[in-house]
């Protein structure tokens, strides 16, 4: 009787000490959690990639614009030791020093050892077969001068490392109109003239951006449907619904640069008035007014043609152009070949 009773109590006991191991399932829950907060918490504290140096988020839109060319360190090499007599040593010294000039980096047709880019996956020299490993990577900025983009390019220079020469600033100086010309050279290259809709909003945004960079064209443009002329604004812009209206003056700087851009293309030129000859857009503005507000009497269109030009670029007043070489992976490609 007595086992029995102690049996019964041993019973209760361990009855009662059951729960205890649930309670401390429990307890380990928060621990796990606290644990993978923990991690959550070391994960999101790692730092971020660091921002390249080379940063122009706060020049204005259309004020840069960046050429990318291939240097080929094996003809280099060789033009040092074969031509130029230079030991393998002297000869890498000489292209870690080297520094192209902006015709170089900037030419339609590169020259040896200078080439433009594929995109092959392993691609070779198309003058010496040299592989990828031998290719260095030259980028060159051309900023265009001026209040908008000045105080921008005075803040990045500063910010830029001198070790090594990683970076060369040059300067330029050339007419406004040839400037102008060179960015709608550019702006033509970009554009696809097959898509009216399209290409003509894009080069209109592209001029009003470099014309006024302050304002918020991309905001201007979004979603709108179609650019009018505005028959009560007398200057600058407004959006309404899904049509933005320019003033007058700019409407038809803007059928001016659609024209320029685009008359070498599908029979003359393009503009949101439809196909206009050189008879059709002075006959447009002359009737609106343009001319007279700008002072121009002439009657032959041709002079009508230049004196536009003059007015829409600048003409002949000085225009400063800056370049800015990036040399950091013919440094570093230089240093790699000299390793092997």
């Amino acid at each position: 009787m007595a086992a029995t009773k102690s049996n019964s109590k041993a019973a209760a006991k361990k009855a009662k000490a059951a729960p205890a191991p649930k309670a401390k399932k429990a307890a380990a829950k928060p621990k796990a959690a606290k644990k993978a907060q923990a991690a959550k918490a070391t994960k999101s504290a790692k730092p971020k990639a660091a921002k390249d140096v080379l940063d122009f988020g706060e020049f204005p839109a259309g004020s840069v614009t960046r050429h990318e060319v291939t240097l080929c360190l094996s003809c280099i090499f060789k033009l040092f030791t074969n031509q130029l007599g230079l030991a393998p040593r002297t000869a890498y010294n000489e292209i870690r020093r080297y520094a192209p000039t902006v015709g170089e980096l900037t030419a339609r047709g590169p020259a040896r050892p200078f080439f433009k880019a594929t995109g092959e996956k392993n691609p070779h020299c198309p003058y010496c077969d040299a592989p990828k490993r031998w290719h260095a990577r030259l980028n060159v900025y051309r900023v265009e001068g001026g209040k908008a983009s000045d105080a921008a390019r005075r803040a990045l220079v500063k910010r830029l490392p001198t070790k090594d020469e990683q970076f060369l600033m040059t300067e330029e100086k050339r007419t406004a109109r040839q400037v102008f010309f060179e960015w709608l050279e550019r702006l033509g290259q970009t554009l696809d003239f097959e898509e009216d809709a399209a290409w003509m909003s894009a080069a209109a945004r592209a001029y009003l951006e470099r014309r006024e960079p302050k304002a918020d064209w991309a905001a201007a443009f979004d979603g709108a449907r179609a650019v009018r002329r505005s028959q009560r604004l007398e200057e600058g812009w407004e959006r309404d619904g899904a049509r933005l209206f320019l003033a007058p003056a700019l409407y038809n700087d803007v059928l001016l640069v659609q024209y320029l851009v685009s008359r070498s293309h599908r029979h003359g030129g393009r503009t949101f008035e439809g196909r206009l000859t050189l008879p059709d857009l002075v006959g447009r503005m002359r009737r609106g007014g343009h001319l007279d507000a700008q002072g121009i009497t002439d009657r032959d269109r041709f002079d009508v043609l230049e004196q536009l030009v003059e007015h829409l670029t600048g003409g002949d007043a000085t225009a400063r152009l800056h370049f800015l070489t990036d040399r950091r992976d013919l440094l570093e490609r230089a240093k790699e070949v000299i390793r092997q």
